[in-house]
């Protein structure tokens, strides 16, 4: 069986997406949409796919699934009208900045039958998978503290932040899945700081560009987050996970491994300075998963739910900023 799949979008990571089902022998690309009919005409070019309207891509029984890559405030929507077109769904991360409309979604999903896959492409990170797998065998005992670094080298623009929830929904919701994927237990508390120092204009929308957040979970196990929007030698992206036997760590990525030594001192090639050149692999190990969970009939490794309880945490992070106090989630 071959999986055929269709496009919600075709922006940016539109055409990464594509990129990973091209790649993939179990699936095909068949159709592609986008207000922007000259960007869905080039991608769909590009791919062999055909251009289509979203009507005809839900009427069309021949196509199994969607993928949406479309701005947030279309996700909810789409979501539900694609679910009632008895088609199986990959969303883009949040599902909604609202969560009362994001579990209503996640609830029609499940009622149509169909799987919702939330695109947390970390946790298909070969890197951080292994981190995880070698908490599962035990090579670190039990699990006691998560530090996860996650910086990016600029400030997205204005008109991208005015739309994308606040940092806390937008990037830190990578890292608070992330935290629940490497704790194995759920966060009940969280306490979190934010502040401005990258970009000045983010202040006048309400949001911010540092942030810290501690999350706890019941037994005590802890998961601090540090996010920036600026990382001036490149993409940042670290995870430390401390265990009451050993310690498992992912370092960066640099552009090479070449190292240069000579009377000043090493030198290594810079990080890898994009979320799209850093994350590769890991947006054709969740495309994989996406496909698989179709021909195998199961649910996907990271649910429409796991984005509602990411969604959860990252408005308790909101909370506590503006409260100034630890928050029950």
């Amino acid at each position: 069986m071959t999986v055929k799949l269709a496009l919600i979008g075709a922006g940016r990571i539109a055409n990464v997406h594509a990129d990973a089902i091209t790649a993939n022998p179990d699936a095909t690309l068949v159709a592609v949409t986008d207000p922007c009919a000259e960007a869905a005409e080039k991608l769909a070019t590009r791919t062999g796919a055909r251009v289509a309207t979203p009507e005809d891509i839900a009427a069309d029984e021949e196509i199994d699934g969607v993928l949406i890559c479309t701005p947030t405030s279309t996700h909810a929507d789409l979501i539900e009208t694609f679910a009632k077109a008895g088609k199986h769904i990959f969303c883009e991360k949040p599902v909604d900045l609202d969560l009362a409309r994001a579990q209503q979604v996640v609830t029609i999903a499940q009622t149509a039958g169909v799987k919702l896959m939330l695109g947390f492409n970390r946790r298909y990170d070969p890197n951080f998978a292994a981190a995880r797998q070698a908490i599962t065998d035990g090579k670190i005992g039990a699990v006691e503290m998560v530090v996860i670094t996650s910086r990016d080298p600029g400030a997205p623009d204005l008109s991208y932040a005015r739309t994308s929830g606040g940092i806390f929904r937008d990037m830190t919701i990578h890292d608070l899945d992330m935290a629940r994927f490497m704790l194995g237990e759920e966060p009940v508390s969280v306490s979190a700081h934010a502040s401005v120092l990258v970009k000045q204009e983010l202040a006048d929308i309400g949001d911010f560009d540092s942030v810290n957040v501690i999350l706890e979970t019941a037994s005590g196990k802890q998961a601090v987050i540090t996010n920036s929007r600026r990382a001036t030698y490149g993409y940042d992206q670290r995870v430390e996970v401390h265990g009451s036997a050993g310690v498992v760590d992912v370092s960066n990525f640099h552009e090479n491994t070449v190292r240069i030594g000579n009377a000043d001192g090493f030198a290594t090639a810079p990080l890898m300075n994009f979320f799209m050149t850093r994350y590769v692999p890991s947006y054709a190990g969740e495309m994989k998963e996406f496909v698989a969970c179709i021909k195998e009939d199961r649910a996907p490794a990271t649910t429409g739910e796991d984005g509602v309880v990411a969604l959860r945490i990252a408005n308790a992070c909101v909370a506590s900023v503006r409260d100034g106090k630890r928050v029950k989630i």
